[in-house]
């Protein structure tokens, strides 16, 4: 049993109730927008990071982590891309190897919005955990967690961390 922690689009923000919502977790897995390697390094002390790189993710963290990444957690087949869009309207960047080879789960962020969808087609689990950190049009931060018990995926909790800040701090935390 793994007990998983999953955000996105952090954007270089640090929250220390990342590290609240995230001690008891087995992993901490990033689906990209991380910002800064400094957040890449805070997550990886609370527990081991699986992540991908973003749009916005330099050189540094594109070196430290791919743009797409599979593997198996437990018993259960994950692909993590950070644009990858959703069932009916995944991203052509990945469309092809999802339809190809499905996973049984499916990360993705990139578009700030929480979303937890089942693709019937493909029998896969698509989860976009939203946006923790502050740059961009979401207005609540949010985190999820997770359990993978074998093949089960399962005790998904959605964490709000509370409001973005707005106006002028907002310009002032972009990366």
């Amino acid at each position: 049993m793994k007990r998983i922690g999953l955000l996105s689009d952090t954007h270089g923000y640090w929250d220390e109730k990342y590290r609240k919502y995230f001690s008891e977790c087995d992993e901490i897995w990033h689906a990209g927008d991380i910002g800064t390697v400094e957040v890449a390094d805070k997550l990886a002390e609370i527990a081991p990071l699986r992540a991908v790189y973003g749009n916005i993710d330099g050189g540094d963290l594109r070196y430290m982590f791919g743009e797409k990444y599979r593997f198996k957690c437990e018993d259960v087949d994950v692909l993590m891309k950070h644009i990858g869009g959703y069932p009916g309207r995944y991203d052509a960047s990945i469309r092809g190897l999802i339809y190809a080879s499905p996973p049984r789960l499916f990360i993705s962020g990139h578009s700030h919005m929480l979303k937890v969808m089942y693709d019937k087609t493909l029998n896969c689990l698509h989860i976009n955990p939203g946006a923790a950190g502050q740059y961009g049009f979401h207005k609540v931060r949010t985190l999820v967690r997770f359990v993978i018990d074998g093949s089960e995926i399962k005790d998904l909790e959605v964490i709000e961390l509370g409001d973005k800040v707005s106006g002028v701090a907002e310009a002032q935390l972009r990366p």
